[in-house]
């Protein structure tokens, strides 16, 4: 059975001709949960999403109609789980408009598909004292995996800085880049501020100097549509469970020429075509970067993901979501002493605050009283919660099912908030 032919396999999300959030909302059977008696105001969606009941339902038709390991079976439910898997490898080729299905690698999240591209392509082009360029915004799934292979290639990590409303200063930005530049690795979204970086500037400033380009595109994907081959970047990694698929599955997108010349990232069964005690040759991709038993219905789970907002329309996702951020921003700054930090021109929908004399910690248990499910901590952003004086925030991000309404109720909440440590 073909890919194309299997897509009535698989739960289809219903068509929304109009973009409205009280219908999208009823996907969503946790949305209609209380918390401590009162309605769940879900505001974590940078951590992760909730899912649609059409992503649910198809991990049951997965494990209850065609529950098989993949590839490697004549029968029949080895063929249609097959034909499921790689029906949703070219449902995300085409979300991302790689060139080819071939550039798409399953991983467990953004933070493998980082690790991957470092420790393949990273040691076999990476040499002393070359240097590998990223910004102060980076979350550490972007900072670490760098840090290890410049130690190990005895390479140099260089920082690229942010102003004071947390967006990229091109300018330094490109001063750092030279003949020794090899990779740039930047975050399209920032997952503590929300600001949107300038992808097509920094690809076409890492060009210039013959720099590869990576892009961290786990807050990206769930907001505004992303074309790989407009950006022209050589690598782009996201997480499934930030666009309402299971948790444990990602993607590494990278152009078909550099994944051909990297070494495989782990060995084991389904990335080699023959093994001898003596020589092993290499599947062809993407299976050779997909060593073992993949996280099947974690990938059908994300075909289903990606096929719902598409049904919804990511540019009318966009719209709905920059209208409540501008609504939360504006109601939030009416707050005395709460410090709104990132404020970028162009951001998605992520509103990291302070409140004067409260930590971010107690900030959060309050609000979970109300019902209202936020982030507190660094955010995986050390590095940048330095950068702007503070230890911590309390974040705010938003999702297709949020509304106007929430963002009142967190305002309400965060006044109990002031009030309990008046």
């Amino acid at each position: 059975m073909t890919p194309a032919a299997n897509t009535a396999l698989r739960p289809q999300a219903a068509v929304q001709p109009d973009f409205g959030v009280n219908k999208v909302r009823a996907d969503f059977p946790i949305l209609a949960r209380k918390i401590h008696g009162k309605p769940l105001v879900y505001l974590d969606n940078a951590a992760t999403t909730q899912k649609p009941q059409a992503v649910v339902d198809s991990l049951i038709y997965y494990y209850t109609a065609q529950n098989s390991n993949i590839h490697r079976g004549v029968h029949t439910l080895s063929e249609e789980a097959t034909a499921s898997y790689e029906e949703s490898r070219a449902t995300v080729q085409r979300f991302l408009n790689a060139a080819d299905p071939r550039e798409i690698i399953f991983v467990r999240g953004a933070t493998e598909g980082i690790n991957l591209v470092a420790q393949t392509w990273g040691r076999a082009n990476i040499r002393s004292g070359d240097e590998i360029v990223i910004s102060a915004m980076e979350h550490h799934s972007n900072i670490v995996p760098w840090q290890i292979l410049c130690e190990q290639q005895g390479a140099n990590l260089r920082v690229a800085p942010v102003n004071d409303a947390g967006e990229l200063l091109l300018d330094e930005f490109e001063k750092l880049l030279g003949p020794k530049t090899k990779l740039v690795a930047m975050s399209h979204v920032s997952n503590a501020l929300g600001t949107v970086n300038p992808v097509r500037k920094i690809v076409e400033a890492a060009r210039r100097v013959n720099a590869r380009v990576l892009l961290d595109g786990a807050q990206a994907v769930p907001h505004m549509p992303v074309d790989v081959r407009a950006i022209d970047c050589d690598f782009y990694a996201f997480s499934g469970h930030k666009i309402y698929a299971p948790t444990g599955i990602g993607i590494l997108y990278g152009k078909a020429e550099l994944l051909e010349a990297m070494p495989p990232y782990q060995g084991g069964g389904d990335m080699i075509s023959s093994v001898t005690f003596e020589k092993t040759l290499y599947n062809r991709l993407p299976y050779k970067f997909e060593a073992g038993t993949p996280h099947v219905s974690g990938a059908i789970g994300l075909g289903a993901a990606l096929d719902y907002v598409n049904s919804v329309g990511l540019d009318r996702i966009a719209r709905h979501e920059k209208q409540v951020l501008a609504y939360g921003t504006r109601r939030l700054l009416e707050i005395p002493g709460l410090r709104l930090v990132g404020t970028a021109k162009e951001k998605e929908g992520i509103l990291s605050f302070v409140l004067e004399g409260i930590h971010p910690h107690d900030v959060g248990t309050i609000l979970d009283q109300e019902g209202i499910a936020i982030r507190t901590g660094h955010h995986c952003a050390q590095p940048l919660m330095e950068r702007f004086g503070v230890p911590a925030t309390a974040r705010a991000s938003l999702a297709l099912y949020n509304t106007v309404e929430e963002m009142d109720a967190l305002v309400r909440g965060i006044e109990k908030v002031r009030e309990v440590f008046a």
